[in-house]
């Protein structure tokens, strides 16, 4: 049995990526002729041409293209394993970006961070807080934080916890309004709208009785921020569904009120969410353990009892 020819693959990952020999030469620390003897040695074994030269230009056979995923897997993951590797026997150091919702990661993740930091500090960290669903690989990401129902998809992910939403509002609006019993009932209120929701103006809640009610309550206002939306209900101005991160602080002290508790939205999860590749360098291994570990019995859960 012959080995495959893993260093030719590597290399000819990398000359398809930079449409160049002598690019992949500069890149990879090798010579033009090693770079090309190692295409040449790796379509002499396959017996066909994975590129076509040209004195101009230099561009991918059908073959070529066919191979190219596999090929760059090749080299990706030899990257990760020998990072890893070194990573092993020196401090860990180096950057992590991260992608995380606006409003969970200013509300936790701020706090949660600190004792990271002081643990590794050789490691850097670049948080994008936005609700934008990100591109984790074409954007160049090491793992997001999502609070979602997730669909399948080939990412890999690792469900942290359980995100309760909540119709929500003010006692003192309740008093002015009324308080409803069934979700019908809610055409005749003012709804606060996230339109980052997946539900968006449509609430969809169930009962463990009487089965699902989907209803669309007049809007008074569509933010795309859910922060924005405590004031509003402060101020007696509607109800809305928020996350429970959002809100437990106000129904513990009493401030907000569970509305119809009878009727539930369907929860949502908070993941972590990684590209495809389990290979991962240490320094962004550590923070998703870190993470797991401190997001995994948020304070939020510990107010149901």
């Amino acid at each position: 049995m012959r080995l495959p020819d893993l260093e030719a693959w590597a290399i000819f990952a990398k000359v398809a990526e930079l449409g160049s020999f002598s690019g992949a030469a500069r890149e990879l620390g090798l010579s033009n002729p090693t770079v090309s003897k190692a295409i040449g040695r790796l379509e002499a074994r396959l017996g066909f041409a994975l590129l076509s030269r040209t004195s101009r230009r230099l561009s991918l056979t059908e073959a070529g293209r066919a191979s190219l995923d596999r090929a760059s897997r090749i080299l990706a993951e030899g990257e990760a394993v020998e990072e890893e590797a070194a990573d092993q026997s020196t401090l860990p150091r180096g950057l992590v970006r991260v992608s995380a919702p606006l409003s969970f990661g200013t509300a936790y993740l701020g706090a949660a961070l600190p004792g990271f930091l002081d643990a590794y500090p050789e490691i850097t960290l670049d948080l994008a807080l936005s609700d934008r669903r990100v591109d984790l690989v074409a954007e160049g990401f090491d793992f997001a934080l999502r609070i979602a129902s997730l669909e399948d998809s080939s990412l890999l992910v690792r469900k942290l916890c359980t995100v309760r939403i909540l119709l929500v509002g003010a006692p003192g609006y309740f008093d002015t309004r009324g308080r409803p019993t069934h979700p019908a009932e809610l055409l005749r209120h003012d709804a606060l709208v996230y339109t980052g929701s997946a539900q968006r103006g449509a609430w969809r809640f169930s009962h463990s009785l009487f089965g699902e009610e989907v209803v669309e309550p007049p809007v008074r206002l569509w933010a795309d921020n859910a922060d924005m939306l405590n004031p509003l209900l402060l101020a007696r101005q509607g109800l809305a569904l928020q996350p429970e991160f959002l809100v437990w602080q106000g129904l513990r002290d009493g401030t907000l009120e569970i509305g119809m508790p009878d009727w539930s939205p369907k929860p949502l999860g908070l993941h972590l969410v990684m590209p495809p590749n389990p290979l991962r360098p240490r320094r962004v291994q550590l923070l998703i353990d870190y993470l797991a570990k401190a997001l995994a019995d948020p304070p939020w859960s510990q107010s149901q009892a």
